[in-house]
Protein backbone atom coordinates (compact mmCIF):
# COMPACT_ATOMS: atom_id res chain seq x y z
CA UNK A 1 0.00 0.00 0.00
CA UNK A 2 2.84 2.36 0.86
CA UNK A 3 4.43 1.63 -2.51
CA UNK A 4 1.17 2.39 -4.30
CA UNK A 5 0.86 5.66 -2.41
CA UNK A 6 4.40 6.59 -3.41
CA UNK A 7 3.70 5.79 -7.06
CA UNK A 8 0.50 7.83 -7.01
CA UNK A 9 2.37 10.73 -5.38
CA UNK A 10 5.15 10.65 -7.97
CA UNK A 11 2.72 10.45 -10.87
CA UNK A 12 0.70 13.29 -9.41
CA UNK A 13 3.80 15.42 -8.98
CA UNK A 14 4.91 14.65 -12.53
CA UNK A 15 1.49 15.63 -13.81
CA UNK A 16 1.70 18.95 -11.96
CA UNK A 17 5.14 19.63 -13.39
CA UNK A 18 3.82 18.70 -16.82
CA UNK A 19 1.03 21.23 -16.46
CA UNK A 20 3.55 23.89 -15.47
CA UNK A 21 5.70 23.05 -18.50
CA UNK A 22 2.66 23.12 -20.80
CA UNK A 23 1.51 26.46 -19.44
CA UNK A 24 5.02 27.80 -19.83
CA UNK A 25 5.14 26.62 -23.41
CA UNK A 26 1.87 28.32 -24.26
CA UNK A 27 2.93 31.53 -22.59
CA UNK A 28 6.39 31.61 -24.11
CA UNK A 29 5.95 30.62 -27.75
CA UNK A 30 7.41 33.97 -28.75
CA UNK A 31 10.07 34.05 -26.02
CA UNK A 32 11.55 30.57 -25.67
CA UNK A 33 14.52 31.91 -23.71
CA UNK A 34 12.13 32.87 -20.91
CA UNK A 35 10.67 29.36 -20.54
CA UNK A 36 10.28 27.48 -17.29
CA UNK A 37 12.85 24.72 -17.01
CA UNK A 38 12.10 23.24 -13.60
CA UNK A 39 10.27 23.42 -10.28
CA UNK A 40 12.09 23.74 -6.94
CA UNK A 41 9.21 23.58 -4.47
CA UNK A 42 7.10 26.21 -2.80
CA UNK A 43 7.23 28.92 -0.16
CA UNK A 44 3.90 29.03 1.61
CA UNK A 45 1.31 28.70 -1.14
CA UNK A 46 3.59 30.04 -3.90
CA UNK A 47 5.20 27.51 -6.22
CA UNK A 48 8.74 28.50 -7.21
CA UNK A 49 9.87 27.72 -10.73
CA UNK A 50 13.29 27.79 -12.37
CA UNK A 51 13.44 29.98 -15.47
CA UNK A 52 16.21 30.30 -17.99
CA UNK A 53 18.80 32.89 -16.98
CA UNK A 54 18.13 36.44 -18.04
CA UNK A 55 20.01 39.68 -17.63
CA UNK A 56 19.54 41.48 -15.37
CA UNK A 57 18.98 38.61 -12.94
CA UNK A 58 17.18 38.54 -9.61
CA UNK A 59 17.16 35.52 -7.33
CA UNK A 60 13.86 35.39 -5.47
CA UNK A 61 15.00 32.26 -3.68
CA UNK A 62 18.15 33.92 -2.28
CA UNK A 63 16.17 36.81 -0.86
CA UNK A 64 13.45 34.60 0.64
CA UNK A 65 15.28 31.53 1.95
CA UNK A 66 18.78 32.97 2.12
CA UNK A 67 18.18 36.43 3.59
CA UNK A 68 14.89 35.51 5.23
CA UNK A 69 12.70 38.24 3.79
CA UNK A 70 8.93 37.90 3.94
CA UNK A 71 6.61 38.71 1.05
CA UNK A 72 5.56 41.99 2.64
CA UNK A 73 9.20 43.06 2.93
CA UNK A 74 9.01 44.05 -0.75
CA UNK A 75 5.37 43.71 -1.77
CA UNK A 76 3.49 45.84 -2.52
CA UNK A 77 5.40 48.93 -1.30
CA UNK A 78 8.68 48.38 -3.17
CA UNK A 79 7.41 46.12 -5.96
CA UNK A 80 3.84 45.39 -6.98
CA UNK A 81 3.03 41.71 -6.71
CA UNK A 82 2.68 41.39 -10.47
CA UNK A 83 5.36 40.20 -12.87
CA UNK A 84 6.46 42.96 -15.25
CA UNK A 85 4.84 45.80 -13.28
CA UNK A 86 8.16 47.55 -12.62
CA UNK A 87 9.17 47.52 -16.29
CA UNK A 88 5.74 48.78 -17.29
CA UNK A 89 6.00 51.71 -14.86
CA UNK A 90 8.66 53.35 -17.05
CA UNK A 91 10.99 54.40 -14.23
CA UNK A 92 12.71 51.08 -13.49
CA UNK A 93 16.18 52.41 -14.27
CA UNK A 94 19.59 52.47 -12.62
CA UNK A 95 18.98 56.11 -11.81
CA UNK A 96 15.85 55.30 -9.84
CA UNK A 97 17.70 52.51 -8.03
CA UNK A 98 20.42 54.98 -7.05
CA UNK A 99 17.70 57.27 -5.71
CA UNK A 100 16.48 54.51 -3.40
CA UNK A 101 13.62 53.07 -5.42
CA UNK A 102 12.96 49.42 -6.25
CA UNK A 103 16.10 47.33 -5.51
CA UNK A 104 17.78 50.51 -4.27
CA UNK A 105 15.54 50.46 -1.18
CA UNK A 106 17.95 47.92 0.32
CA UNK A 107 20.89 47.96 -2.07
CA UNK A 108 22.19 51.29 -0.81
CA UNK A 109 25.69 50.21 0.18
CA UNK A 110 24.61 49.95 3.81
CA UNK A 111 21.72 47.51 4.17
CA UNK A 112 23.04 45.54 1.20
CA UNK A 113 25.70 46.09 -1.45
CA UNK A 114 25.15 49.25 -3.47
CA UNK A 115 24.05 49.51 -7.09
CA UNK A 116 26.79 51.89 -8.22
CA UNK A 117 29.91 49.85 -7.51
CA UNK A 118 31.38 48.43 -10.74
CA UNK A 119 32.57 45.37 -8.85
CA UNK A 120 28.97 44.36 -8.13
CA UNK A 121 27.56 44.76 -11.64
CA UNK A 122 28.20 41.11 -12.46
CA UNK A 123 26.00 40.04 -9.53
CA UNK A 124 22.82 41.12 -11.31
CA UNK A 125 23.79 41.78 -14.90
CA UNK A 126 25.83 38.64 -15.47
CA UNK A 127 28.80 40.62 -16.79
CA UNK A 128 31.26 43.26 -15.66
CA UNK A 129 29.42 45.83 -17.80
CA UNK A 130 32.58 46.99 -19.54
CA UNK A 131 31.79 50.11 -21.54
CA UNK A 132 32.39 50.03 -25.28
CA UNK A 133 34.99 52.45 -26.64
CA UNK A 134 33.31 53.19 -29.95
CA UNK A 135 29.85 52.22 -31.18
CA UNK A 136 29.28 51.85 -34.91
CA UNK A 137 25.72 51.97 -36.18
CA UNK A 138 25.04 50.15 -39.45
CA UNK A 139 21.29 50.74 -39.53
CA UNK A 140 19.43 52.57 -40.87
CA UNK A 141 22.51 53.86 -42.72
CA UNK A 142 26.10 52.64 -42.91
CA UNK A 143 28.14 53.79 -41.09
CA UNK A 144 27.66 56.13 -38.15
CA UNK A 145 30.09 56.17 -35.23
CA UNK A 146 29.59 57.20 -31.64
CA UNK A 147 32.63 57.72 -29.45
CA UNK A 148 31.45 56.28 -26.17
CA UNK A 149 34.77 56.86 -24.41
CA UNK A 150 34.83 60.56 -25.30
CA UNK A 151 31.39 61.06 -23.78
CA UNK A 152 32.05 59.10 -20.58
CA UNK A 153 35.73 59.53 -19.75
CA UNK A 154 36.47 62.87 -21.43
CA UNK A 155 33.14 64.65 -20.88
CA UNK A 156 32.32 62.89 -17.63
CA UNK A 157 28.86 61.53 -18.41
CA UNK A 158 27.49 58.74 -16.24
CA UNK A 159 25.48 55.79 -17.53
CA UNK A 160 22.28 57.37 -16.23
CA UNK A 161 22.73 60.48 -18.34
CA UNK A 162 21.72 58.49 -21.43
CA UNK A 163 20.38 55.14 -20.20
CA UNK A 164 17.63 54.10 -20.24
CA UNK A 165 15.73 57.28 -21.07
CA UNK A 166 17.54 58.24 -24.28
CA UNK A 167 19.07 54.91 -25.29
CA UNK A 168 18.34 51.45 -23.94
CA UNK A 169 21.42 49.92 -22.33
CA UNK A 170 21.59 47.21 -24.96
CA UNK A 171 23.94 47.29 -27.93
CA UNK A 172 22.04 47.51 -31.21
CA UNK A 173 18.66 48.33 -29.67
CA UNK A 174 18.24 51.63 -31.54
CA UNK A 175 19.01 49.90 -34.84
CA UNK A 176 16.12 47.52 -34.28
CA UNK A 177 13.81 50.46 -34.99
CA UNK A 178 15.15 52.06 -38.20
CA UNK A 179 11.82 53.77 -38.77
CA UNK A 180 12.27 55.62 -35.47
CA UNK A 181 16.06 56.04 -35.32
CA UNK A 182 16.17 58.77 -37.98
CA UNK A 183 17.62 62.23 -38.45
CA UNK A 184 14.12 63.65 -38.12
CA UNK A 185 13.91 62.06 -34.68
CA UNK A 186 17.23 63.66 -33.71
CA UNK A 187 15.98 67.06 -34.89
CA UNK A 188 12.95 66.53 -32.61
CA UNK A 189 15.22 66.02 -29.59
CA UNK A 190 15.28 62.23 -29.46
CA UNK A 191 18.30 59.91 -29.32
CA UNK A 192 21.50 61.94 -29.89
CA UNK A 193 19.36 65.01 -30.46
CA UNK A 194 18.56 65.14 -26.76
CA UNK A 195 21.91 66.88 -26.30
CA UNK A 196 22.93 67.76 -29.86
CA UNK A 197 20.44 70.59 -30.11
CA UNK A 198 22.79 73.46 -30.92
CA UNK A 199 22.93 74.58 -27.29
CA UNK A 200 24.06 71.71 -25.10
CA UNK A 201 26.22 70.37 -27.94
CA UNK A 202 26.56 71.07 -31.66
CA UNK A 203 23.29 70.59 -33.51
CA UNK A 204 22.63 67.23 -35.14
CA UNK A 205 22.16 68.90 -38.53
CA UNK A 206 25.73 70.24 -38.48
CA UNK A 207 29.21 68.67 -38.57
CA UNK A 208 27.86 65.62 -40.40
CA UNK A 209 31.29 64.05 -40.88
CA UNK A 210 31.82 63.93 -37.11
CA UNK A 211 29.53 60.92 -36.98
CA UNK A 212 28.88 59.81 -40.56
CA UNK A 213 32.04 58.13 -41.85
CA UNK A 214 30.37 56.42 -44.81
CA UNK A 215 31.24 53.15 -46.48
CA UNK A 216 34.86 54.14 -47.19
CA UNK A 217 35.42 55.26 -43.61
CA UNK A 218 33.83 52.04 -42.35
CA UNK A 219 36.10 49.90 -44.50
CA UNK A 220 39.18 51.86 -43.48
CA UNK A 221 38.22 51.47 -39.83
CA UNK A 222 38.25 47.70 -40.22
CA UNK A 223 41.19 47.56 -42.61
CA UNK A 224 39.13 46.60 -45.63
CA UNK A 225 39.51 47.73 -49.23
CA UNK A 226 36.49 49.42 -50.74
CA UNK A 227 35.62 47.87 -54.14
CA UNK A 228 36.13 50.20 -57.08
CA UNK A 229 33.01 52.15 -57.88
CA UNK A 230 31.65 52.00 -54.35
CA UNK A 231 31.93 54.58 -51.63
CA UNK A 232 30.32 57.76 -50.44
CA UNK A 233 27.13 58.45 -52.34
CA UNK A 234 27.01 55.05 -53.99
Amino acid sequence: MKLCNKIIFVLGAAACVGLVYSAAGLANDEAADDSIVGVTGSYGSTMTVIKRAQAPMFSHRVHVTGVGLDCDSCHPDTFQKKRGAAEAAGDFTMKSLEEGKYCGMCHDGDTAFGVTGPETCVTCHGSNMQQPKTIIFEEPVKAVTFNHTAHTEDMGFDCNDCHNDIFKMKMGNAELHPDQFTMEALYAGKYCGACHDGETAFASDTKCASCHIGVIGFDRLFGKETPEGEGHGE
